[in-house]
């Protein structure tokens, strides 16, 4: 993702640098600030996530349950209907959503989740 965001950078520095020693410098210095943004705020989730809080660390678990939830309604709760109502003769046209946008965000989730677990396996966890 960084790369994303370096890329047009890279391109403006090509145009107007012709120094090469210059732009890979300039280059170094853009990726070190980039690095340091995101430490930053690594340690600004830390602090949220440890927070008694729920208001500050209740989002996360509040994610967690709301992408839960629309899975299920994805792919239990709303078959699970539809072939009740063919069934009983009623006709109903249930809601869609994006599971493109849900799956981004769950798959994020769950490999975060993957990490804490390691990290709880390896007796690193609180």
């Amino acid at each position: 993702m960084i790369d994303k965001l370096i890329e047009p950078v890279s391109h403006i520095l090509d145009k107007l640098i012709a120094d090469k020693d210059l732009k890979t410098k300039l280059q170094h210095e853009l990726n070190q600030e980039l690095h340091k943004a995101n430490m930053a705020q690594l340690e600004v989730n830390k602090v949220e996530a440890s927070h008694r809080n729920v208001f500050v660390a209740g989002w996360r678990p509040f994610t967690g349950w709301i992408c839960a939830l629309a899975l299920a309604y994805h792919f239990i709760i709303e078959p699970i209907l539809a072939f009740a109502f063919i069934i009983y003769g009623i006709e109903v046209n249930a809601p869609q959503f994006d599971m493109s946008s849900l799956l981004t965000v769950l798959m994020g989730m769950l490999g975060l989740g993957g990490l804490r677990t390691f990290e709880k396996t390896k007796g690193l966890a609180k």
